[in-house]
């Protein structure tokens, strides 16, 4: 991603409060910590909307592939937002493209992706996404 996303490129916006270890010495929102905001914001989405059972349920979702693309630095304590939306939907698979958004602002601070692969849990073999995942995550399709 080169260009600067948008917070209205997202159709979900996850709220997130950064948190006094999130700072690295240099004093800011380490980059290794936007990784969990998105693995926070996507698995939100799959549990709150998508049914999503990740302590007992038959499929989990293994994250494949990622990056990032940081623009400008955020810090504790800040409020940012976590944008989601699904650029690619298939069988077993779906790739995010996410934003980070400082309060207020209406420009990424970085920009991500990754990769979910949904696997049975018993055999750890890629599997059709479940009914209700699939249906959440196609909301998010752009």
């Amino acid at each position: 991603m080169n260009s600067k996303p948008q917070r209205h490129d997202y159709p979900y916006l996850h709220p997130i409060t950064t948190r006094w270890h999130d700072n690295d010495i240099y004093g800011h929102v380490n980059n290794v910590t936007y990784y969990s905001y998105f693995d926070s914001a996507v698995n939100s989405w799959l549990i709150e909307q998508g049914g999503l059972d990740i302590h007992h349920g038959e499929q989990v979702a293994f994250v494949v592939s990622s990056g990032c693309d940081y623009f400008a630095p955020i810090a504790f304590p800040e409020r940012i937002a976590v944008g989601v939306r699904v650029a690619k939907l298939g069988n077993s698979s779906v790739q995010y493209e996410l934003g980070i958004f400082k309060e207020g602002q209406a420009e990424a601070c970085a920009a991500g992706r990754f990769v979910h692969v949904f696997v049975d849990r018993a055999s750890n073999q890629p599997c059709p996404i479940p009914a209700g995942p699939r249906a959440a995550l196609a909301r998010l399709q752009v």
